[in-house]
């Protein structure tokens, strides 16, 4: 085992501000560990940021990072690491798609603080091009943290419009996960499990975020939806959704993703039926008395009673400045920018059907 000098502690201000980010560095502090906070995190973090918290990383003299916090600061915190290791890809852009390093990343140390991105067992980041407009996936396996500290505790105080955000981001990693041509045995049963703990448990986070019980089911919840991530893959849900967001950077992603869900899975439901069904009897729905036909929608209708349940159902893109003019402009940046989360659908979308469904989850 080696022993780590000096770590470099990745957390957003918010974080350290409300003390969460105390928690854990107290615990370095009692044990006489040396760290250093880094706390440049952006809620979608960019090209400069990430270089930026490059060379903060070796000003530090550090040599493992402990990341606190969501999907931003994992984020940021897996583009540090690679690029230490591999310096040849300091431009960032350069690690898109399935990026080729050699050397795995700087050893981090993953503590969420979340439940929904579930970055702390996934092999890809999200990262923000603000030049180019666009958002990009890098994935590597060289990536993942070496240590995943999953604490409940650590979400007891995320509002509850954000614990609705995040556990919609991590169910729809799992259905999307579920339908993809890429679903594995393995991937399936993490999937399966995910969508029924979040159906049960996350009404009750939404609704008392102190009820530790719900809590720990819905962190569990989004673990195992990070585990479909990297046996599966998401589809073409979440490219559709980084689209908004990279021309719209204040919607947050989850409120994006369930925005464009009712349309999406409508869309989707009759081109893989028995895996809707099977996803709509994980949500605990009763499908045996319904005509065939009728079953994959069973799927879609629990979903939006789950989004009246968590009171996300009353979302709308208007509200976030976004026009029904830019579905068409968002619709070509997602085919572009993520075209292959659309190779992954378990039916190929067209251009004008993506529009289709932009245009149909618009309010």
């Amino acid at each position: 085992a080696r022993a780590f000098k000096k770590a470099f502690v990745c957390s957003d201000p918010d974080l350290i501000k409300f003390g969460v980010t105390g928690k854990v560095t107290d615990v370095l502090d009692h044990s006489g560990l040396a760290y250093e906070i880094y706390s440049d995190i952006k809620a979608n973090p960019t090209i400069e940021n990430v270089q930026h918290g490059v060379q903060a990383f070796k000003d530090a003299e550090a040599d493992y990072i402990i990341a606190i916090g969501g999907g931003s600061s994992m984020d940021t915190a897996k583009a540090i690491g690679i690029i230490i290791a591999n310096p040849e890809f300091e431009d960032v852009r350069s690690l898109e798609g399935v990026a080729p390093t050699k050397n795995p990343c700087v050893p981090i140390i993953a503590v969420p603080t979340t439940a929904g991105t579930a970055a702390e067992v996934t092999i890809n980041y999200v990262i923000t091009d603000v030049e180019k407009k666009r958002k990009f996936v890098c994935v590597d396996s060289h990536d993942m943290p070496v240590i995943a500290v999953v604490d409940p505790e650590m979400m007891l105080t995320i509002p509850a419009h954000l614990t609705a955000y995040q556990g919609f981001d991590a169910l729809f990693h799992a259905t999307e996960g579920y339908i993809a041509n890429v679903a594995t045995p393995l991937s399936d049963a993490y999937a399966l499990k995910s969508i029924e703990l979040l159906a049960k448990y996350l009404p009750a986070a939404v609704k008392d975020g102190s009820d530790l019980e719900a809590r720990t089911q819905v962190a569990l919840a989004s673990t195992l939806s990070g585990m479909v991530e990297s046996t599966s893959c998401c589809t073409s849900e979440h490219g559709m959704e980084h689209a908004l967001s990279a021309f719209y950077p204040k919607l947050p992603h989850g409120a994006g993703l369930i925005m464009l869900s009712e349309a999406y899975y409508s869309f989707f439901a009759d081109k893989s039926p028995e895996r809707f069904t099977a996803m709509a009897k994980a949500m605990g729905v009763v499908t045996g008395h319904l005509p065939e036909a009728e079953r994959p929608m069973a799927f879609v209708k629990a979903l939006v009673e789950l989004q009246k349940a968590c009171g996300v159902d009353g979302l709308k893109m208007s509200d976030y400045g976004i026009t029904k003019e830019d579905m068409a402009k968002c619709a070509a940046n997602a085919r572009h920018t993520m075209g292959g989360l659309f190779e992954l659908d378990p039916y190929a979308l067209s251009l004008d059907e993506t529009t289709q469904i932009m245009m149909n989850a618009y309010k």
